[in-house]
């Protein structure tokens, strides 16, 4: 699943936003106007939706209400419209929070941390010598960092999150890559591959992630 969902006509400011926040290790999507966005909670869904108001078709704020429909999904209403009774409207019809534009990045990312903390609870999960930072998506063993690359990242805390459970194959892929993936299913060997290289005292007889032949992998 997608960590945020940009949801934001101006280009440049969505795609400058975007680095920022996979700069904090966030996996994100842009979309730019309304119905995208509700498309796309329809087949993907999202942890965090940053909004615009102003978009062309249907507005944020039409957005906001339906997606309320269904969703409990944060919403973080970021708009130039600044007037009492926009930011009323906003944070009645379901939204958590309203930034006004031009806002401070820090701020901005330290009201999404925050969101993130409290709406998923824990900031970090560790499992042995391994410790997962959920808010920056980054993984220690003996608390010395590993290099992770993001699917990676989601590999590994799935197979945490479900440890002594036996995964199918085709369950993993579709939760790490979604079902929409271009992604080969072979991918995921790779990527079981790579953990091991980096979480295994020896790599070629596995401890922790072991191979439940004809189905899948179990993390023990």
């Amino acid at each position: 699943m997608t960590d945020i969902l940009i949801v934001e006509d101006n280009k440049e400011l969505a795609e400058l936003l975007r680095d920022f926040l996979q700069a904090e290790n966030y996996s994100t999507a842009i979309v730019e106007n309304g119905e995208k966005a509700l498309q796309f909670y329809e087949e993907h869904e999202a942890r965090l939706m940053i909004l615009d108001i102003m978009l062309p078709g249907i507005d944020g704020f039409a957005v906001c209400q339906k997606i309320r429909e269904t969703c409990s999904t944060p919403i973080l209403i970021v708009s130039a419209k600044t007037t009492k009774d926009d930011k009323l409207n906003g944070l009645l019809l379901g939204a958590d929070d309203y930034i006004e534009k031009p806002y401070d990045i820090d701020i901005m990312l330290a009201k999404i941390n925050g969101i993130f903390k409290r709406r998923y609870g824990i900031d970090e999960i560790t499992d042995g010598n391994l410790r997962l930072n959920l808010i920056r998506k980054t993984v220690y063993k003996d608390d010395l960092p590993l290099e992770m690359t993001a699917k990676e990242f989601d590999l590994l805390l799935l197979l945490i999150q479900n440890k002594g459970k036996v995964l199918n194959k085709d369950y993993i892929f579709r939760q790490v890559w979604g079902i929409d993936s271009f992604s080969e299913p072979q991918t995921l060997t790779v990527h079981i591959k790579r953990l091991r290289q980096k979480i295994e005292e020896n790599p070629k007889n596995p401890k922790r992630i072991s191979t439940v032949w004809g189905v899948g992998y179990q993390f023990l």
